[in-house]
């Protein structure tokens, strides 16, 4: 069976939150589990769509916050898909904070999630290739494969050696 190519437009995914009291730490300061919360359901919503099927989360790249998100600020998350393999997708997603009563909005986080397709017994099945159609889709597809080639050098699952695109930045021929 062929599964027909998707563009990232297709998962393009945009969340809302906004930051109660329950989400906060003691400092009125959004808690980062929330946040992270957050963004798997997101980047998971992204990525089914993409698959059209169940998917779980396989991998989360480092997530850095660039500034205290704060109580009664509104949370929009993007997420798209930036490149498929075989059974997996890798999300990008971007975090802005919008304090709405001041107008003032602020990008406060990025990270890449990566996900696995699966069947209903669990079982890894394949996933619609990825199409990019603008300039930073190309950009953005091209670079996942060093960064998945990060993540299994990482997780113990590729030797450094085998790392032949990321292994290209550093090395000429």
């Amino acid at each position: 069976m062929s599964i027909k190519a998707k563009s990232p437009k297709n998962s393009h995914t945009i969340m809302n939150e906004l930051v109660l009291p329950n989400d906060t730490n003691t400092l009125n300061n959004l808690m980062g589990g929330r946040l992270l919360h957050w963004m798997d359901i997101a980047a998971a919503i992204s990525a089914q769509k993409h698959c059209n099927r169940i998917v779980v989360t396989a991998s989360v790249d480092n997530v850095s916050f660039k500034h205290a998100i704060k109580l009664g600020d509104v949370i929009t998350i993007e997420a798209k898909v930036t490149r498929s393999f075989n059974t997996s997708v890798e999300v990008r997603l971007d975090v802005w904070a919008e304090n709405i009563p001041s107008g003032t909005r602020a990008k406060s986080n990025e990270a890449y999630y990566t996900f696995v397709a699966v069947d209903q017994s669990g079982r890894t099945i394949p996933v619609p290739e990825l199409k990019p159609e603008t300039e930073e889709e190309i950009e953005l597809y091209n670079g996942a494969l060093r960064r998945r080639q990060l993540r299994l050098i990482l997780g113990g699952k590729m030797e450094p050696n085998d790392a032949s695109e990321l292994k290209a930045l550093f090395f000429k021929d």
